[in-house]
């Protein structure tokens, strides 16, 4: 028996991340009625020093900091690449943003520019998104300094300004100068003032997987502004499919599943907002006669093209110097010069400086069998002498890879659950291997002891899931056009990165946000016009 959910409302959203959460604000503050439908509970912010305290002694609980596993999560991996979906998401109010590590950087021009080789270019430039990038700023409350040579242009100051760099960003900055690279301070979504009612950071230093403050910015917190406003938050409703009319050219109602009931929620406008994997899983969930290989699905490409940004890194011990490692919890210095640049198959690429490499006291002290002055000699002779530096890497837009459903398997609701189809191509491994020479030439001008290296064999994902429903103006190659838009489908609106056309190299949550902020417009439009 299905039951009726709140009554028609003029707006559905499937998801509380950063995306839904903004699109409800700006939907509920233009004076329209929306209902939010989150798979995830909602967490209680003073639980969050006992999930730090997971996430330092992950062995004295058999929970994972955010709760994410069992049938409820289940997923197959069937690429050349296994991909370990789980540790990349959290599902509940505030998603993926509870336990990212708030690194927002606007995308260069040349990403929204750039083709693959499966072709495909973004239908929108950098000029449509940058009044919006701001916007973004303002709402997450970004910290950051207007001294990167390589940032595309803005007009705009940061909300607040950058954290000073490390005592670590001060080595590295000798030998950069020496090898003639250019360093520059780093966007972060966390405080440093206080700032949006939330304190200055206090420097847990335990920033991914969670903030203990709040300091760093959640979208939970804009998902509190938008009830405010009078937005309804539906916790525990995992959206099992949607239901068209019976031609199949509007969506009519999305059917969840709550405390052991099924609803029917209907709405004039419905958003997908659940991210990179679930957003295709349930369109291909929602296969009916009208849309049989999928709704929203008449090019083939919902699940296709799945992107990542891949990590490249390297680091080691430098005698005789203190370097005074993770003392700070998050990046304060890069550099964006290798990211437009034009060697012949190389990618762009993102060189990161870090503030918390090698073991932490905490992680000296639980791996010894030593205590009082014993273990105190040994914290001083181990702690503080390690260097290391890391870079994101572009992944090309590729047709095999691409999310599907595992009919073998079901979650918790008997639903075929998500496969992840991915492998790591040429151009990436080249890219990585560039990085990773980059990195070598800095730790070697140093005098770094390199012990342990990424790449680009042994490479793996920054958990950044893009591609999947891609953005375009072509209905037989794209599936949503650039108002974000379903082409098959008039009221059915996607935002995440799961429209990005490339991944350029840059952390995608800031253009995330932006696009979801220029969504937001479009449906307000198609409200007022109906």
């Amino acid at each position: 028996m299905t039951h009726t959910g709140i009554p028609r409302t003029d707006v559905c959203i499937i998801g509380a991340g950063p995306a839904g959460a903004l699109l409800a604000d700006t939907l509920a503050a233009a004076g329209h009625d929306v209902v939010v439908l989150e798979a995830g509970p909602r967490f209680d912010p003073t639980d969050r020093l006992e999930r730090m305290e997971r996430s330092i002694r992950p062995g004295d609980s058999g929970l994972s900091v955010w709760d994410m596993g069992g049938k409820r999560d289940a997923y197959t991996s069937s690429g050349e690449n296994f991909y370990p979906l789980n540790h990349a998401r959290v599902k509940g109010v505030g998603g993926s943003t509870l336990h990212w590590q708030g690194m927002v950087m606007r995308l260069h021009e040349s990403d929204f520019a750039a083709t693959g080789p499966a072709g495909g270019e973004w239908p929108i430039d950098y000029d449509d998104l940058r009044s919006y990038y701001a916007n973004a700023e303002q709402e997450l409350g970004v910290a950051g300094a207007v001294d990167n040579p390589f940032s595309p242009p803005r007009d705009e100051p940061y909300p607040m300004p950058a954290f000073a760099p490390s005592h670590s960003d001060s080595i590295f900055a000798e030998a950069c100068e020496a090898l003639e690279i250019t360093t520059h301070s780093v966007g972060n979504a966390r405080n440093s003032v206080a700032y949006d009612g939330r304190s200055q950071c206090v420097g847990y230093g335990t920033c991914n997987p969670v903030c203990p403050s709040g300091a760093k910015y959640s979208a939970d917190t804009t998902i509190e502004k938008a009830e405010a406003k009078g937005v309804r938050v539906v916790t525990e409703a995992p959206v099992q499919r949607l239901e068209t009319t019976a031609a199949g050219e509007r969506v009519e109602a999305a059917i969840y599943a709550k405390d052991g009931r099924t609803y029917r929620q209907e709405a004039r406008q419905f958003i997908l907002a659940a991210g990179g994997v679930e957003i295709p899983r349930l369109l291909l969930l929602s296969a009916s006669d009208e849309h049989p290989d999928g709704l929203a699905n008449s090019s083939g490409a919902v699940g296709r093209y799945f992107m990542e940004h891949l990590f490249a890194g390297m680091g080691g011990v430098l005698s005789g110097r203190e370097t005074r490692q993770n003392h700070v919890g998050f990046m304060t210095t890069e550099s964006h010069q290798f990211y437009d640049n034009d060697e012949p198959g190389i990618g762009p690429i993102k060189l990161e400086f870090l503030n918390y490499a090698g073991p932490s006291p905490v992680e000296i002290a639980m791996d010894s069998a030593e205590y009082g002055d014993d273990l105190l000699e040994t914290l001083k002779a181990s702690y503080g002498h390690n260097l290391a530096m890391g870079a994101l890497v572009g992944q090309e837009p590729r047709k095999e890879n691409y999310i599907g459903l595992d009919p073998s398997e079901t979650d918790d609701h008997g639903n075929p659950v998500p496969d992840v189809h991915w492998r790591i191509g040429e151009q990436e491994k080249r890219t990585i291997a560039r990085a990773n020479e980059i990195q070598q030439a800095v730790l070697d001008e140093l005098g770094v002891d390199i012990r342990w290296k990424i790449g680009p064999e042994n490479t793996g994902p920054t958990y950044h899931h893009m591609g999947t429903t891609r953005m375009g103006t072509d209905p037989e190659t794209s599936v949503v056009d650039a108002r974000l838009r379903c082409h098959d489908v008039a009221n059915l609106t996607i935002a995440s990165s799961s429209v990005f056309v490339t991944s350029g190299a840059m952390n995608p949550t800031l253009t995330i946000a932006a696009l979801a902020l220029r969504a937001a417009d479009f449906v307000d439009e198609s409200l007022k016009q109906a």
